[in-house]
């Protein structure tokens, strides 16, 4: 395992790679505003003719996501494809003739964050239904807590589908979601359950290989491939795990979901502690790289992080 290489900016690994798969939430933006600095990097990147994906475990759809990152500043001529897992739940729900949506039927109860429905929209074959005893699937978005706990609201739903053996699709496995400073259920942690139970899962989205194998498609038509590849992420479970298992090179953002573990780490031996605690936690999963924030250059003092709404 090489030792991780502490990185003023992305400009100090733009020259060795073609392509950068760039994670959205606690990376890009806090689910407000773009970070400082992100947006000018993104121009660097873009005027080196630099590929880029943007890759989220959000259950939304790509376009939905577009538009929020327009809102933001960041412009479709910032990047190449958004990859989100809705997008490819969505697609998988619409063909329906491969993998884990083959023949998965019509019927579909679904639990998600404020009752939004916009992973099944566009879907007509797919009919929306309130009471799981009708459902020929559960699919799983998104979570409402803190407002519903994982006992009291969401057990009994999933020990009803339980009884029905129902297949379940989770379109976002995080575990966590962070709002503002506090951390709340995600839905990941939902499928999780719905596993100790007996159920049977299947994860669309980060840390698994579908999603990273789509943006491996994606860049192999324009000749680029995994090796020409830095995968920037915030999560060492999704971004750096996922990126890793498929020989992606790895770029670890401290200023995001991880921010608590190393906020008082104030000199590179003890980033380097914090780092080493990181990788044992995570199946020895090491980063090529540790950058502070998304900035070409020096890294910008660390930054507030208001009312922020992890999801990727």
């Amino acid at each position: 395992m090489g030792k991780t290489k502490f990185c003023q900016g992305i400009s100090d690994i733009s020259d060795s790679y073609m392509a950068f798969i760039i994670d959205q939430w606690g990376v890009l933006h806090n689910g407000e505003r773009a970070y400082d600095g992100v947006i000018d990097c993104l121009k660097e990147l873009k005027g080196r003719k630099k590929q880029i994906i943007i890759l989220s475990n959000s259950g939304r759809r790509a376009s939905e996501n577009a538009d929020k990152l327009k809102e933001m500043g960041i412009g479709p001529s910032l990047y190449d494809h958004i990859v989100t897992s809705g997008e490819l739940t969505w697609q998988g729900l619409h063909d329906q003739n491969e993998g884990v949506f083959e023949n998965i039927g019509t019927k579909c109860f679904l639990i998600s964050r404020n009752d939004d429905r916009s992973i099944i929209d566009g879907l007509p074959e797919i009919e929306l239904v309130h009471d799981i005893d009708e459902a020929d699937f559960l699919l799983i978005s998104g979570s409402d807590a803190p407002e519903k706990n994982m006992v009291d609201h969401y057990e009994p739903i999933l020990k009803k589908a339980i009884r029905r053996r129902l297949k379940a699709i989770c379109a976002n496995p995080d575990s966590r979601i962070l709002i503002g400073a506090n951390s709340a259920l995600g839905p990941g942690m939902i499928a999780r359950r719905y596993e100790d139970f007996g159920g049977v899962v299947h994860y669309i989205g980060k840390p698994f290989k579908p999603i990273f194998q789509h943006c491996v498609k994606l860049l192999q038509e324009k000749q680029i491939y995994p090796g020409e590849t830095v995968m920037i992420g915030d999560t060492m479970a999704h971004d750096i795990v996922g990126a890793a298992a498929m020989n992606i090179d790895t770029c670890l953002v401290r200023a995001g979901l991880h921010l608590g573990a190393f906020k008082q780490a104030h000199t590179p031996s003890e980033v380097d502690k914090v780092l080493n605690v990181l990788v044992l936690q995570y199946h020895n999963v090491r980063p090529t790289y540790l950058v502070n924030t998304m900035v070409w250059g020096r890294a910008l003092p660390d930054r507030k992080h208001k009312k922020r709404k992890v999801t990727a």
